[in-house]
């Protein structure tokens, strides 16, 4: 009876998509979409996310353009970026809404990194916990009689290259950023 590695690769690419996501949303020096998908405005008597009720663009470097798709939504989408306090200023105009990133200070490039580094940690403490399970998966198949012990032993080892290689691209990732935050 041979383990399925299938599922432990699934939740490690899960895992690593979760990280990208959330690294996605910490501000580099350019000013990108996805830095506003936290926003979440009052629009229709329920919290929307910005991209089901408008577009978002970029200007330049440090702007972004958030057209609403129904005008009489300016005002509170311009109220759902300032309640997500994202040290952004905002200004309407006829066309939408201008978000200027402010130039990022060396203090806040040392508390985002920071931040990238505990999303990082987050997800390989997640990354740990399948491996736990796993491993506790594999014994018990020992348990019930299905696997040897020297198959137990090489089945624990390929989990742990399986861990060790997510946890490696969870570090790239962490990397990646925290040279787009100091650039």
């Amino acid at each position: 009876m041979a383990y399925d590695f299938s599922k432990l690769k699934a939740k490690t690419k899960e895992g690593e998509e979760w990280l990208r996501k959330e690294l996605a949303g910490i501000r580099t020096g350019r000013a990108t979409p996805a830095l506003l998908d936290s926003v979440k405005p009052e629009a229709y008597g329920a919290r929307t996310p910005l991209a089901q009720v408008a577009s978002v663009s970029v200007e330049d470097a440090r702007t972004l353009r958030v057209i609403p798709w129904d005008k009489s939504l300016i005002k509170t989408v311009e109220k759902g970026i300032v309640e997500a306090d994202l040290g952004v200023g905002t200004s309407v105009d006829e066309m939408g809404i201008r978000v200027s990133f402010p130039e990022l200070t060396s203090e806040r490039r040392t508390q985002l990194t920071k931040l990238a580094g505990e999303k990082m940690e987050h997800a390989k403490v997640t990354l740990r916990s399948h491996r736990t399970d796993a491993i506790h998966e594999i014994e018990a198949m020992e348990e019930g009689g299905g696997v040897g012990k020297d198959e137990v032993i090489r089945l624990k080892h390929e989990v742990q290259k399986l861990i060790d290689a997510g946890s490696d691209a969870l570090e790239a990732l962490a990397k990646k950023k925290e040279q787009e935050i100091a650039s």
